[in-house]
C-alpha cells in the first residue's frame, strides 16, 4: 500500500495532483469538515467561507478545485499526445480521439449533474457539470495543441483571456448597458438565456464559460510542455513556482485596477489566471516533493484517485455512498456524538477509496 509501481517515465505527482482535486470533490470536503468540527463547533466563518462558494466575485479554497482539476487535464496532454504519436498514430487518429473523449465528457457530464436519466425535461439542465467544461476545454486545447507551436500556444491564451474580458466589458447588456458584470446582469448569462432556453442553468454560464475553462486548460498545457522539456528539475520547479506567482499578480492586478471580478460563475478571465496561479503552485510543490525528492509514499492515496478520476466522480454521482455507510456504521455513530458525524462522511469516502484501491492493484484503469 506505500509503493506506487508505475512506470518509472512517469510524471507521479500529475496523478497525485489530479488524485488530490478529485479527493475534494468525491467526499473529502465532507471528511475534513466532519474533523474540523470535532475540534471546533461552531466553524467559525473563515472556515465555512474557504469550503463554499462565494455568492459572487470572491475566491475560496473550494472554488479552486474545479480549476485545479481542469489545469491538470491540460497537464496531461502534451505527455499523452506524444506518448501516441510515438505509438505510431496520425494526426487524424488523434483528432477521432479528442472528439470522441468529449462527446462522452459531454454525456457523463450530463448524467451527473444534467438529470439526464430522470427523462424529464423539466429537470434536465445544459452547461452544469464539470465534465461538461472539461470536453468543451478539451476539445479547444486539442485542437490547438495540434495545430499550432507553443509559442502560438500561448498566444492563444491571451487572445482568450482578453476577448472573453473584452466581450464581457463591451457587449451591452438588455436593459443595463455595457460593461456591467453582476449575478443576474451579466453577458455570459445573457448568452445562456439565448442559446439553451429552458434547459439553462442560472447559476453558471455555459456558453462563455468555455472561453475560460479552456485557457484554463491550456494553461495546464504550456505546464506539460515544460515537465516535458529537457530543462533541469529545480529550473522546472523555479520556472513553475514564478508562473504560478505572475498568473496570481495579474489576476489581482485585472480584478482590483481594470475592473474584472474574480467570478468563478462565469470564469472571467481574472479568475481564470488567479487559479491557474494556484494551480502552477500546487504543480510545482508535487512535483518537488515527490518527482525530484522522490517522497512519493504520502501521494499513494490521491495516485490511487487521480489514475481512475472519472471513475470516482461518475461514482459519486450515481451511487449514494452515504447510505452504505449509515447501513455499516450509522448506529454506531448516533452514540458517539460529534465524532460520529466524523465516522459517518469518512465511511462513505472510504467504500469508494477502497474499490478504486482495488481497480488499482488490479491495473483496472478506466480510461475514455
Amino acid at each position: 500500500m506505500n509503493e506506487i509501481p508505475l512506470a518509472s517515465n512517469r510524471v507521479v505527482s500529475v496523478d497525485a495532483l489530479r488524485g488530490f482535486a478529485m479527493f475534494w470533490i468525491t467526499g473529502g470536503r465532507l471528511v475534513v469538515l466532519a474533523f474540523l468540527g470535532l475540534f471546533v463547533d461552531p466553524l467559525p466563518e473563515w472556515i465555512q467561507y474557504q469550503f463554499a462558494h462565494p455568492v459572487w466575485a470572491g475566491l475560496s479554497f473550494w472554488d479552486l478545485v474545479m480549476p485545479t482539476f481542469l489545469f491538470i487535464v491540460g497537464t496531461s496532454m502534451p505527455i499523452s499526445f506524444a506518448r501516441r504519436t510515438e505509438q505510431g498514430q496520425s494526426s487524424g487518429q488523434l483528432y477521432v480521439k479528442i472528439v470522441r473523449r468529449a462527446l462522452i465528457l459531454i454525456l457523463l457530464g450530463m448524467i451527473a449533474s444534467g438529470n439526464l436519466l430522470d427523462f424529464d425535461s423539466s429537470t434536465f439542465r445544459l452547461g452544469t457539470d464539470t465534465l461538461q467544461a472539461i470536453a468543451c476545454g478539451y476539445l479547444v486545447a486539442g485542437i490547438v495543441l495540434l495545430n499550432l507551436s507553443i509559442a502560438g500556444q500561448a498566444v492563444t491564451i491571451g487572445g482568450l483571456l482578453i476577448g472573453y474580458w473584452l466581450f464581457l466589458i463591451l457587449v451591452p447588456v438588455p436593459g443595463h448597458g455595457a460593461g456591467v458584470i453582476e449575478p443576474h446582469a451579466n453577458v455570459a448569462m445573457v448568452v445562456d438565456a439565448w442559446v439553451f432556453g429552458q434547459f439553462n442553468d442560472t447559476d453558471y454560464a455555459g456558453i462563455l464559460h468555455i472561453v475560460g475553462c479552456s485557457a484554463t486548460i491550456l494553461m495546464g498545457v504550456m505546464a506539460g510542455h515544460l515537465l516535458r522539456s529537457e530543462m533541469q528539475p529545480r529550473a522546472k520547479i523555479a520556472v513553475l513556482v514564478l508562473a504560478g506567482a505572475g498568473c496570481m499578480i495579474a489576476g489581482l492586478i485585472w480584478a482590483e485596477y481594470l475592473g474584472l471580478p474574480v467570478v468563478k460563475r462565469i470564469w472571467t478571465s481574472s479568475y481564470a489566471l488567479w487559479a491557474a496561479g494556484w494551480s502552477l503552485l500546487a504543480l510545482a510543490f508535487f512535483y518537488a516533493v515527490i518527482d525530484v525528492l522522490g517522497f512519493r509514499r504520502w501521494a499513494f492515496p490521491f495516485v490511487v484517485i487521480g489514475m481512475n478520476a472519472i471513475t470516482a466522480y461518475m461514482a459519486v454521482h450515481l451511487i449514494r455512498f452515504s447510505d452504505f455507510a449509515d447501513t455499516l456504521v450509522g448506529g454506531l455513530a448516533r452514540h458517539l456524538g460529534a465524532f460520529g458525524d466524523f465516522l459517518l462522511p469518512l465511511t462513505a469516502f472510504m467504500i469508494l477509496w477502497l474499490i478504486l484501491l482495488h481497480m488499482y492493484r488490479h491495473k483496472i484503469f478506466l480510461r475514455i
